[in-house]
């Protein structure tokens, strides 16, 4: 399809459900948006302006939301990629779609410490956009909806990367902004590179058995038409096999095969009115058994996100259980767009207004004040991506937390005065501890003190969302100061000794200023005090100023080795020498001590260079190593040398690899099972879990040489849950 057969067919799309959309604009914006990006290609080969084009469509296709979002769609990458400015958007089109567009693109221009603080500020940026226009994370799910379609373009390290962000923000935004289509397809589409293989399997499986599914699809289905239209219910019935991420996860979270999975199968019966939802459900109890235990009644608690329907898990006549859903026409619609269901048909931002419903947005931005990067993203996490509990309170108010919330919790939830005071928790009428788990349905009362202390900081590690964590932060805050400084400095001087560094290196004047901008406080002083109430840990302080004091180290070093004009210079004689010290050919030197550097473990096969170093011969390093980078190099030509691999290379070489990977059970095992098979000689290994369920491997192993480290790799990214696998260098 041509570029302007794509465009007919965007237009052709938006005049079948907005006849009335400003055609003329929209023509205006795609005309600007193919100048800009003239010349410009995309991975596949094709012209970039094809990309734009296609996220337009799925805004007016899947959406179906009104003109302005169509022309932010199709100029939403003109900020970020060309050298059109948001003056110029707004000057040509109107302020509203410069919004838009500045909303969507990333904040590209700037230098961050962390990728961690990048995506932060991205996220944060894009929140607080949406806050004020909602349509912006509607344009932003599309744009990657399209760009997963199109992964297959990219390295394999780029498309896992994209795929671990859309299975964390992207997919879970979308379900918490109802658009379940969108949320599924991204999901599927992540799996597919995140898990190859378990996604393989869970498709070729489905296709194997699509005759016996097919026909116990149109059995059920025409059973329960049948026994509606007898009793004239007006209604409409699908059935589907689930997609294949919510297979993959039951099978990876209960450990079950494909046939072992409970509900495979799902029903939707679509009617006109709430009556009639509940008449189906009776109807539906009646024909087939109930699963105790398995129904849900998202009509009477709807979800935050405005999902509402019935839900039963049954058990069919053949033995197999499958799940009904139930709901009105209308109730679909939102379920199917979410938020988009409240823009269609919708002109010239009449649509506005309707963000006072999504004051969570705003809520969240609030609770992340102050946390650090990694904090951030795991909280953003719990409060938008967390499966829900409803509970209530006595007077039969209903509270929406994150699944695994404590009284804690709730009691922040209701008023920050409440959680400041509270001194005990009843669920259901009976006493609990603190760290109880709510579940669906409790009845919760909170028993408040004026004379209470406040919170205790074991609370921190209790609380389950960030608001009631942010809460507690700000009452340590603003009623502790002294003491966090106090507990602040004392738990960062002991991480410091813990780490072998001393105090005198963090407080010398020539060091401080770097230090302070890494760790992003103004004084040690207000960075005790982050520490002492929580909302930062002296373990990434002294990580992140121990990475500084290396990298000041070695600049220091550098300087002092640095040859100076009167010194004489080191001989290096030109003759070509082949003898090989440790299988390395060093050229113009003879009989020199060889050693491979710590930093990045080269072994035969990588390119590699050399370094002449003081007393200690020379250091042979991977040419992709940082400290052996060419502006590294500047001033010190003369002991930079050519080194190149030799016949007779040593048996084995030390090298390391680190994994990063899905945590589960059995993953250490795997990992032992895939080196054993490629008789892999391992000296260490090291292995930590993170909060977010991942797991951080590094392998300390020996090898003969890069085939056999490029086997190893390629077996570990074979592994199921293994999301990358490098080399660590610098």
């Amino acid at each position: 399809m041509t570029v302007q057969e794509q465009y007919e067919l965007l237009e052709k799309t938006v005049r079948a459900y907005n006849p009335a959309a400003d055609f003329d604009h929209i023509r205006e914006a795609f005309a600007y948006a193919d100048r800009c990006h003239q010349g410009q290609k995309r991975k596949s080969g094709e012209p970039y302006i094809i990309h734009p084009l296609a996220v337009a469509q799925i805004v007016a296709e899947e959406l179906k939301l009104d003109s302005e979002s169509i022309e932010a769609a199709l100029l939403h990458d003109v900020i970020e990629d060309t050298p059109a400015t948001h003056e110029d958007v707004a000057r040509m089109f109107s302020p509203t779609i410069a919004d838009l567009v500045e909303g969507v693109s990333k904040l590209t221009r700037i230098q961050y410490a962390t990728k961690e603080d990048e995506q932060m500020e991205n996220l944060r940026k894009m929140l607080i956009a949406m806050s004020k226009d909602i349509r912006v994370i509607l344009i932003k799910v599309s744009d990657r909806l399209h760009n997963m379609r199109t992964m297959e373009y990219q390295s394999p390290e780029k498309q896992k990367q994209k795929s671990l962000e859309t299975m964390e923000i992207y997919a879970p935004i979308s379900h918490r902004l109802g658009m379940q289509r969108i949320k599924w397809e991204l999901e599927d589409l992540s799996l597919k590179y995140l898990d190859p293989v378990g996604y393989e399997e869970i498709i070729s499986r489905l296709d194997a058995k699509k005759t016996e599914y097919d026909a116990f699809l149109l059995r059920t289905q025409t059973q329960i038409d049948d026994r509606l239209n007898e009793l004239a219910i007006k209604h409409m019935v699908y059935g589907r096999i689930k997609h294949p991420y919510s297979i993959y996860r039951k099978m990876f979270n209960q450990q079950k095969s494909l046939d072992e999975i409970f509900d495979l199968f799902a029903f939707r019966v679509l009617v006109d009115t709430m009556g009639d939802c509940y008449n189906v459900l009776g109807v539906i109890h009646d024909i087939y058994k109930p699963i105790p235990g398995r129904f849900k009644d998202y009509i009477g608690t709807e979800k935050p996100n405005g999902y509402q329907s019935l839900h039963t898990t049954v058990m069919g006549p053949d033995g197999l259980p499958f799940e009904v859903q139930i709901r009105t026409w209308k109730m679909h619609e939102i379920a199917e767009y979410g938020v988009a269901a409240h823009w269609k048909y919708k002109q010239h931002g009449q649509g506005a207004g309707t963000e006072g419903k999504y004051e969570w947005v705003r809520r969240l931005l609030e609770n992340q004040e102050g946390a650090d990067a990694e904090e951030y993203i795991h909280s953003l996490k719990v409060d938008m991506f967390a499966d829900e509990v409803f509970v209530f309170t006595p007077n039969g108010d209903v509270q929406n937390l994150p699944a695994g919330a404590t009284p804690i919790d709730f009691a922040y939830a209701i008023h920050s005065a409440v959680g400041n005071r509270m001194v005990g928790a009843k669920v259901n009428n009976r006493i609990v501890t603190f760290d109880h788990i709510l579940k669906n349905g409790d009845i919760v009362e909170i028993m408040t003190s004026k004379s209470a202390k406040g919170p205790s900081r074991d609370w921190m590690k209790i609380a389950k969302s960030s608001e009631a964590r942010s809460k507690i932060r700000q009452w340590f805050k603003k009623e502790k100061r002294e003491e966090n400084i106090a507990n602040g400095r004392s738990s960062f001087e002991q991480e410091l000794k813990h780490a072998g560094l001393v105090m005198k290196d963090v407080t010398d004047p020539e060091n401080l200023p770097h230090l302070l901008k890494k760790v992003s406080y103004g004084t040690l002083e207000e960075m005790y005090a982050a520490i002492g109430y929580g909302g930062f840990t002296a373990q990434k302080a002294v990580s992140r100023m121990k990475g500084e004091l290396l990298r000041i180290s070695r600049q220091h070093q550098a300087e002092e080795l640095t040859l100076k004009p009167e010194e004489p210079p080191i001989p290096v004689p030109s003759r070509p020498v082949s003898k090989s010290e440790q299988g390395i050919i060093v050229e113009g030197l003879d009989n020199c001590l060889v050693k491979f550097s710590r930093c990045c473990t080269p072994v035969p096969g990588d390119e590699i260079v050399g370094f002449i170093t003081r007393g200690y011969g020379v250091s042979v390093h991977r040419a992709d190593c940082p400290n052996a980078a060419p502006e590294r190099r500047t001033g010190q030509e003369g002991r930079w040398l050519k080194v190149t691999w030799g016949s007779d290379t040593n048996e084995s070489y030390p090298t390391t690899i680190d994994v990063v990977c899905k945590d589960r059970m059995n993953l250490i095992l795997d990992i032992s099972t895939a080196l054993s098979s490629t008789n892999t000689f391992v000296s260490g290994l090291n292995s930590r879990s993170t909060e977010d369920g991942f797991a951080v491997i590094r392998l300390e192993i020996r090898v003969r040489d890069g085939a056999q480290m490029k086997a190893i790799m390629n077996k570990l990214n074979q592994i199921s849950g293994v999301l990358r696998v490098t080399r660590p260098a610098g």
